[in-house]
Formats: structure tokens, C-alpha cells, sequence
């Protein structure tokens, strides 16, 4: 692979990394929104935050591809089933414990994500040629 094409694989991976980044960010933010709604006795705004949450989970697991990623993508599908689990609880009973667990999971695979897209980009700066 040249250089150029690695630059360029690099980049759309870089993209599509920042854009999940991007989508836990939203639904942890979504999950620390329902926490004050919890707090506030307001059920209608907490159900949207669940809501909203629940549907990037529900997307991340659906855009998995099972057989390319292998035991990754199995080993994410169950804790995206864990966090959904636990997002049903915590909507139903106002249970903040479930909640907290949800986010602590989301938030730990975030910070996977991140640093592996801080290693491609110090690769790409430092001219790494690793075959893709």
C-alpha cells in the first residue's frame, strides 16, 4: 500500500472513529440529563433522555458487522445488551444505580475507542506504514 492510500484509509478511519466517539458522547450526555430529570421528578423529560439514549445504543449494536469483527463485535453486542438492559431498569424505577452502570459501560468502551484513535493518529503524524 502507498503511502498515499494509507494516508487516505487512515482519515476515513480517523472520520468514522470521530463519529462514534461523537455518538457515545451523545448518549452519555443524554444519560446524565436523565439523571437530573430523575432527580427533579420530571417524567416526561427523563423518558426522553432514555429514549434518546436507548436509540444510539440500539444503532451502535444494529451497525456491528458480526462476521467481519469477530469475537469484538460479539463481545460489544453483549454490552450494548447489558446497557440496554440496564437502561429499561433504570427508566422503569427511576433506579439510579442502573443507570450509573450504564454510563460507567458506555463510557469504558468510549475510552477504548478514543485511545485507538489517538494511536492511528500518532501514527499517521509519526509516517507509520503498517499494512491495513
Amino acid at each position: 500500500m502507498d503511502i498515499a492510500a494509507y494516508k487516505k484509509t487512515v482519515i476515513e478511519t480517523t472520520d468514522n472513529v470521530q463519529i462514534v466517539l461523537m455518538l457515545y458522547d451523545g448518549a452519555i450526555n443524554h444519560l446524565k440529563r436523565a439523571k437530573v430529570k430523575i432527580n427533579n421528578g420530571d417524567n416526561i423529560s427523563k423518558g426522553h433522555h432514555f429514549s434518546k439514549a436507548t436509540s444510539i445504543v440500539s444503532e451502535l449494536s444494529n451497525v456491528l458487522d458480526m462476521e467481519k469483527g469477530g469475537d469484538i463485535s460479539v463481545n460489544l453486542r453483549r454490552l450494548y445488551d447489558y446497557v440496554l438492559q440496564r437502561l429499561l431498569y433504570a427508566n422503569l424505577h427511576n433506579d439510579i444505580k442502573s443507570l450509573e452502570e450504564a454510563e460507567k459501560v458506555l463510557d469504558t468502551i468510549r475510552s477504548g475507542w478514543k485511545e485507538m484513535m489517538d494511536g492511528m493518529k500518532q501514527n499517521q503524524h509519526a509516517g507509520v506504514s503498517t499494512s491495513l
